[in-house]
């Protein structure tokens, strides 16, 4: 893991995360399609200041991750209310050839500390209940599980993580 940096994403990066949140199209677990995420979105997450890459000694963008806006996950009963503010993290992706070397979790960890530096008491997100890599991941970072939803016709876990 050694020369990876992370770091908030630029307009710069736009098409090269465009095109990894496209290359998870598919994939074992991945609920997303053509519609999502799109452009719309990531400029959101550009606008609020709410997305990070993590990037190789080539300057690639290995991965990236955001922090979401979404007033139907935010809105879920399953959250605790003793640990707000709360922040919901999403569209976490590792290009292929870099999966399994632990990214997705430092990522996280990492996601964590800049939510700790914004003043938010917990971390909050939703999984597909098909994607084994992702819940493998969460369980080694010690997420509770909260409850399951049904949103965007998925079935999903929902995890939570006091930060400290």
């Amino acid at each position: 893991m050694k020369n990876k940096t992370f770091l908030p994403a630029s307009l710069k990066d736009k098409q090269e995360i465009l095109s990894l949140y496209h290359s998870m199209i598919g994939t074992e677990g991945c609920t997303w399609s053509a519609d999502y995420p799109n452009e719309e979105i990531l400029e959101n997450d550009f606008k609020r200041q709410a997305i990070f890459v993590m990037k190789n000694e080539k300057d690639e963008i290995i991965g990236t991750i955001s922090i979401d806006d979404d007033k139907e996950v935010d809105g879920l009963t399953c959250w605790s209310g003793s640990l707000k503010p709360a922040a919901e993290v999403a569209r976490l992706a590792i290009k292929s050839t870099y999966q399994n070397q632990g990214l997705a979790r430092l990522m996280l960890q990492r996601t964590m500390e800049e939510l700790k530096k914004r003043n938010y008491k917990s971390v909050h997100f939703l999984v597909s209940k098909t994607n084994v890599k992702a819940l493998r991941s969460y369980a080694r970072l010690n997420f509770e599980k909260k409850g399951e939803s049904n949103l965007y016709g998925e079935d999903w876990w929902c995890y939570e993580k006091e930060l400290v």
